[in-house]
């Protein structure tokens, strides 16, 4: 989601509190104060940075519950599309993130259409 959120290589504050709101509203990451939540997002920019979209997700691919992959897309559409524009290097992302996630078309389509609706207006 972070990958998603900071496409265009930064994470502004508003973005951050995007992610954690997002986020809070997950069972997972309840817990987690905005403090704790903005050092991690800092600490996986640096590792975006350092190592590339393709590096991160690996690495959330390698602790991320299978159970969670279509939620993670959800989450990431959704996102993708609150602000309204989808630029190509996020269609690409969301592309790149299905594929990763092993997401069958059908279910992906869905997500996007409901995604859609939800964020329209």
């Amino acid at each position: 989601m972070l990958v998603v959120v900071s496409a265009d290589g930064y994470l502004s504050d508003a973005e951050a509190d995007l992610l954690s709101t997002v986020l809070g509203r997950m069972q997972l990451f309840r817990s987690y104060p905005s403090e704790v939540m903005r050092r991690m997002f800092d600490k996986l920019c640096g590792v975006l940075k350092k190592q590339g979209n393709e590096a991160l997700i690996n690495a959330a691919l390698n602790s991320l519950p299978h159970e969670l992959y279509e939620t993670t897309f959800a989450i990431a559409t959704d996102l993708v599309l609150s602000d309204g524009e989808v630029t190509e290097e996020e269609e690409q992302l969301l592309g790149s993130l299905c594929n990763a996630l092993e997401i069958p078309n059908e279910t992906v389509n869905e997500i996007i259409r409901v995604m859609v609706i939800k964020n329209k207006g």
